[in-house]
């Protein structure tokens, strides 16, 4: 029950006629002309009789706090009052520092992106800004919120609402963002709220307004960010070749301050660290309320992360058809997003909070509640609130604790902030109050009644509309209304009569009394004076229930496990081997795994220190080889210009992607994730082994030599498109393209060495190269380092590209899909090209008309070396059937065929030092198959991945009946939150991206997720 005392309110009157505005001496100092009549007024309170919380360490009880012109001026026990100073008694009350948000963009507009994007337009490929601004409009370092901030009183006061006194604003738009402005959230003009005009700079993945096609994936606003402290780098040269550039120029003045890098994801936070990482910066990561998914993960980034309060709402899934259509791991987030900050303060994570994200400002208390609730203590909490996020921007000397000399940024409470019954009363900020809960409209209690006979009652008021009337056994319900000044009462008839008793009288803080009338008509006199709060038996009898929680598993999926498979000994007995060595195929023969490895093949092979397999009637071969995939990327295509072999497939890798357990399950042990074939010269790509669990680095293939990705035809040329404006629009220009790119390459080759051998000599001037990220790569492939894998279906463009890369004296390396290799296959030998095909793809565009289902044992009997590919998420899942439909097609031998999955690629990728075959020494990545792998009933009942079983069919009916079961509980959870009132959404369909080779920023191949492909 919150009660102020007589002189309290005495004083709230006081206030309410002098009003509270800026000190007498900021106003004498300002600048700005009076428009009337002068009203200089001192700021001098003392509150005296609080509990101070001081910050997350100390508490006074009884204290108080002189405030003047907008300052602390003395706060601890037994002050001497001043005598000037207005006193207001806060007995029983709380005094908090205020909080601070740090990513808000309060005051801050947010421009709009104009026009939207359409296949029939042209591309944006440059800057349309004008100005000497860089060549990217997704770069906007120059925005400086403090110019363009203006205070919003409506916005501050839902802000101080929650009790903030203080945000860090800056305009969320582009991948760099420029710089963030301190302000508080006073009622005054922009020049007195602002803190520190300058105190942080904010990058994002996310190009925001940009209307330029580049970039157009995640891992194209990665290689930005990348090239771009390069170039800011070599901007401290003075290059004369650049002349002025204000963005490299704005980016290099940011780099001094605090960097805030909004994530939004547990992953993007990663990756945005590994950027940071790379250049020196540790950024303040912006987090997506997921991190608790991967918090060692989190934890390894050394780095502080502002977290959000937006937790998911409860779906309505009493449709069970619209709930067979939810993922697992959405109704799993749902339920463990509050664990979010409690992860963090267990995982000792520095971390802040924000407003940011909330659906409505209003719900962040009651949401920080819950984090509580969920784990997170109370004294974290506030410093995540005060103290973190003051130390943080650099203003701690101003804000974030109650000391002397700080400013008077502080908010009142009934109680403790973050009790339940506690209400946050007023917020003061730069010494102006600000009134957010009225309590003397808060009459909730047990009155004592008293009537002019003498007669008396117990009167219970449990909300500010209802109240009781107690009289021995009986209860009166009765209507109240109240506005802080007149309160009315009218009690329901009884049963001995029909009438109602009327009361109304006024407040005077802990009493109220007046007048009523019976149910006779009778007037009489009324007296309630306030005795104690309300005791609601069956709440103080509830005790709170332990919060039961499922579990977090890796990857956060239904097929995801609570502990990642563990590396054992393994020996298989009795099985038919497909070494694909010279033994061929052996009848009833041993292996033994150790330690990831493969240590012995042959018969009657015993060790006791092994897990035993029995492989009666089964096979065993090395693990599937998908030499072109798409699986387990964020984004696959970086679309926007005919060269960017700066990105990497490495920088975007998803882990969580359901495909790799699917894949698993048809017996792939290794994927090499593609670029798309969106231009001539893509991207990087990336091997992986699908080790279902790990994080991105544990999916990659450690010691693999690195690949890119060309194309060739109409994706690159855009065929499709009949407005392309973006260079080539012919076959001729694809060539064209690549010429141009090696010749550049070569020069900047040429400058670097020669820059390197200048700067070798003593005296030198030194000789600065701009890095070029584009160009290494290509520089890397001149020299033999980096392999090219070409997109290409037509012969006369692969023998083409074939006569450039011998013009710059390299190979390519594959040619994939080469859907008319057979008709060059004696020209792509003496190049030294290999070829990763389809099976039996034809007559899906034009490109594809001459395809033949003979075309792989053409080429394997012309010599070349020959795989088949998937290209596809679905088909990989039966590799081994498409190698078998050359035995049906070409008459090819069964072993040969199911080379085209295994070994050969693995010669294609330069790894058949360790996989693609079985024998000792090579990493254990196998396969044991029901029935012989070219038949279309073999299923893959184990797949092993370095000596670690990643599936288990024998294991599978128990992880489905898990899912089942999992299922079930949160479906049952969501419909009691349906039951108790609580809000709910409707059910959302899980949306799953599957990548194809054409995919890019605006095409999106979504999948709905059903029961049966859970993830």
């Amino acid at each position: 029950m919150i009660r102020l005392a007589i002189n309290s309110r005495l004083c709230k009157t006081v206030l309410a006629l002098l009003g509270c505005f800026a000190p007498a001496i900021m106003q004498a100092q300002e600048s700005f002309p009076v428009n009337g009549v002068a009203e200089p007024r001192s700021g001098h309170y003392a509150l005296v009789h609080a509990n101070i919380v001081k910050d997350g360490n100390t508490t006074l009880k009884d204290a108080a706090i002189i405030i003047k012109n907008g300052k602390v001026m003395q706060v601890g026990n037994n002050l001497s009052i001043p005598a000037d100073a207005l006193v207001i008694d806060l007995k029983g009350k709380y005094i908090y520092p205020s909080f601070i948000d740090v990513y808000s963009d309060y005051g801050v507009a947010v421009p709009q992106r104009q026009g939207t994007f359409s296949f029939n337009q042209p591309a944006q490929l440059t800057n349309n800004a004008k100005g000497a601004y860089g060549w990217n409009q997704a770069l906007k370092p120059e925005v400086d919120a403090y110019r363009i901030f203006s205070a919003d009183e409506q916005k501050a006061a839902a802000l101080r609402e929650q009790g903030f006194g203080t945000v860090l604003t800056h305009q969320k738009d582009g991948i760099a963002r420029g710089t963030g402005t301190v302000v508080t959230l006073a009622d005054k003009n922009d020049n007195l709220v602002m803190l520190k005009e300058r105190a942080s700079a904010h990058y994002s993945f996310n190009k925001g307004t940009s209307t330029q096609s580049y970039p157009g994936s995640l891992m194209g606003s990665i290689a930005l960010l990348r090239q771009t402290y390069l170039d800011a780098q070599w901007y401290k040269s003075n290059p004369s070749a650049e002349g002025v550039n204000i963005t490299l120029q704005s980016w290099n003045n940011n780099q001094s301050l605090p960097q805030f890098f909004e994530a939004n994801d547990k992953w993007n936070a990663i990756r945005a660290d590994r950027v940071g990482d790379e250049f020196g910066v540790q950024y303040v990561i912006k987090a997506g309320g997921n991190e608790y998914q991967r918090i060692n993960e989190i934890a390894a980034t050394k780095a502080t992360f502002v977290l959000s309060l937006d937790y998911p709402q409860a779906m309505d899934v009493e449709d069970p058809n619209d709930a067979r259509f939810v993922a697992l791991s959405a109704m799993k987030h749902w339920e463990l997003a509050p664990t979010n900050a409690a992860a963090f303060e267990k995982a000792n994570i520095p971390f802040c909070f924000t407003t940011s994200d909330l659906r409505d400002v209003k719900t962040f208390m009651a949401n920080l509640k819950k984090a509580i609730d969920y784990g997170l203590s109370e004294s974290k909490a506030l410093d995540a609130l005060t103290k973190t996020p003051a130390q943080l921007l650099g203003v701690y000397d101003k804000v974030g604790s109650i000391e002397n000399g700080k400013m008077a940024n502080f908010i009142v409470t009934s109680g403790p902030v973050f009790a339940d019954k506690s209400s946050i009363l007023e917020n003061w900020v730069l010494g102006t109050r600000y009134e957010v809960k009225d309590e003397r409209t808060e009459v909730k209690g047990v009155y004592d009644l008293t009537i002019n006979n003498g007669a008396k009652y117990s009167l219970e008021v449990k909300s500010p509309s209802a109240a009781t009337i107690i009289s021995g056994k009986d209860t009166i319900a009765a209507k109240l209304s109240y506005d802080g000044k007149i309160v009315k009462l009218n009690f329901a008839p009884t049963k001995k009569s029909k009438s109602s008793n009327r009361l109304s009288g006024v407040s005077n803080g802990t009493t109220w009394s007046g007048t009523g009338v019976d149910t006779a008509g009778k007037s009489f006199l009324w007296t309630a004076t306030y005795k104690s709060e309300v005791t609601d038996k069956a709440d103080s009898a509830k005790k709170k229930e332990a919060l039961a929680l499922g579990k977090v598993v890796f990857p956060f999926t239904g097929y995801g496990v609570e502990e990642m498979p563990k590396q054992e000994n393994i020996l298989i007995k009795n099985a038919t081997v497909w070494t694909n060595e010279a033994q061929g195929k052996i009848e009833g023969a041993d292996v033994l795994v150790k330690n990831g490895k493969i240590v012995q093949v042959g018969k009657g092979l015993n060790d006791g220190s092994a897990r035993v397999i029995d492989g009666t009637g089964k096979h065993l071969t090395p693990g599937i080889i998908d030499e072109h995939s798409h699986i387990a990327a964020a984004s696959i295509n970086e679309g926007g210009q005919s060269v960017t072999s700066e990105v990497r497939i490495q920088d975007n890798i998803d882990p969580e992607d359901v495909d790799i357990y699917f894949q698993l399950s048809g017996g792939v042990t290794s994927s090499h994730i593609l670029h798309g074939s969106a231009n001539t010269i893509g991207g990087q790509t990336q091997l992986i082994k699908l080790r279902w669990g790990a994080d991105d680095k544990g999916l990659m293939f450690a010691g693999s030599d690195p690949f890119i990705k060309f194309a060739l035809g109409e994706n690159v040329k855009r065929s499709s498109s009949s407005a392309n404006n973006r260079y080539p629009d012919t076959r001729m220009g694809v060539q064209q393209v690549l010429q141009d790119a090696f010749q550049r390459a070569k020069e900047y080759e040429a400058n670097l060495k020669k820059a390197e051998a200048n700067n070798k000599k003593k005296g030198a001037t030194p000789m600065v190269v701009r890095r070029d990220l584009e160009l290494d790569a290509l520089v890397e492939i001149m020299n033999k380092k980096r392999f090219i894998t070409c997109h290409s279906y037509v012969q006369s463009e692969i023998t083409a590209a074939m006569r450039v890369a011998e013009q710059f004296g390299f190979n390519v390396n594959t040619f994939t899909h080469i859907l008319e290799g057979y008709k060059v296959a004696d020209k792509m030998k003496a190049h030294g090209a290999a070829a990763s095909t389809f099976s039996d793809w034809w007559m899906y565009k034009n490109e594809v008309v001459d395809a033949i289902p003979y075309n792989p044992t053409i080429m394997h009997k012309v010599g070349l070396n020959v795989a088949i590919n998937s290209d596809d998420a679905e088909m990989a899942r039966r590799l081994n059937q498409e190698a078998a439909k050359s035995m049906k097609y070409g008459g090819m031998s069964e072993e040969d065929a199911f080379k085209m999955v295994t070994l050969n690629p693995a010669k294609m990728l330069h790894i058949d030092n360790k996989v693609g075959s079985i024998k000792a020494g090579k990493d254990a990545d196998l396969v044991l198959w029901s029935d012989n792998p070219m038949s279309i009933y073999a299923k893959a009942e184990k797949t092993i991945v370095d000596g670690t079983v990643f599936f288990d069919r024998e294991k599978e009916a128990e992880v489905r009946n898990r899912i089942a079961a999992e299922r079930n509980r949160l479906i049952q959870k969501m419909l009691n939150e349906k039951k108790s009132g609580a809000p709910v959404g409707p059910a959302a369909a899980t949306m799953r991206k599957v990548n194809a080779c054409s995919d890019h920023e605006h095409s999106h191949g979504l999948l709905i997720e059903q029961e049966s492909t859970e993830f």
